[in-house]
């Protein structure tokens, strides 16, 4: 994937953001790759929400030590195993009711990667969200690390709020609006605009992001 026009159009579009972008250098989003099929990757976006990355990963581990004998649970494996069991992996309660809920529209034709890809952006945010747990930030960061689509902004993100903050000097996080009027001239390549406000956090402060509902 080639960024040369996307980094041009947005340096001239606004020159504070190309101040990040000159000092954070070369995009290697596309070098960011979520894998597994859907009902493992929203799983994931589940277990991750509200911690810290180092908690999550280790709650996570612990899910998958649950299925040995495979990658990754089939929605019936997780339909099939006990809450307790599930929660003494360190799952809380609501996210195992937001598992099992994921896993049983898997089951009754919650459309696969291949036919979320051909879809419009927001109508993929309309699919996932029905899901209990699965937010628009959730379905955001589908559409950018997965699917990479070019112009998605997760105005609610709080490392892309820090990051405009900073940016701007503004006195305190812009709320989604500001975000959002903030970033128009960022279109049609806002996505390249939200990794470099994530990167330019890097030597500020570890990134955080919204809790989904």
């Amino acid at each position: 994937m080639d960024y040369e026009i996307a980094i041009a159009t947005l340096k001239q579009a606004d020159p504070q953001l190309a101040t990040v972008i000159t000092r954070v250098g070369a995009c290697t989003l596309h070098q960011a790759q979520q894998n597994g099929d859907l009902l493992a990757t929203l799983t994931k976006s589940i277990l991750y929400q509200q911690l810290s990355g180092k908690a999550a990963a280790t709650i996570h581990r612990r899910f998958l030590q649950l299925y040995p004998d495979r990658p990754f649970p089939t929605a019936e494996d997780i339909l099939n195993t006990p809450d307790a069991v599930i929660r003494s992996a360190g799952v809380s309660g609501s996210k195992v009711l937001y598992i099992k809920d994921l896993a049983q529209r898997v089951l009754d034709g919650l459309p696969a990667l291949a036919e979320l890809e051909a879809m419009e952006d927001e109508a993929i945010v309309q699919t996932l969200t029905a899901v209990k747990g699965v937010g628009r930030w959730t379905v955001q960061m589908l559409l950018i690390f997965r699917f990479h689509r070019w112009d998605v902004l997760p105005a609610e993100d709080l490392g892309i709020r820090n990051g405009i903050r900073l940016l701007y000097n503004l006195p305190e996080l812009p709320n989604k609006k500001t975000v959002e009027a903030i970033g128009k001239p960022w279109q049609p390549y806002r996505t390249i605009a939200a990794w470099y406000l994530w990167r330019s956090l890097e030597n500020v402060t570890s990134r955080e992001t919204i809790v989904d509902d």
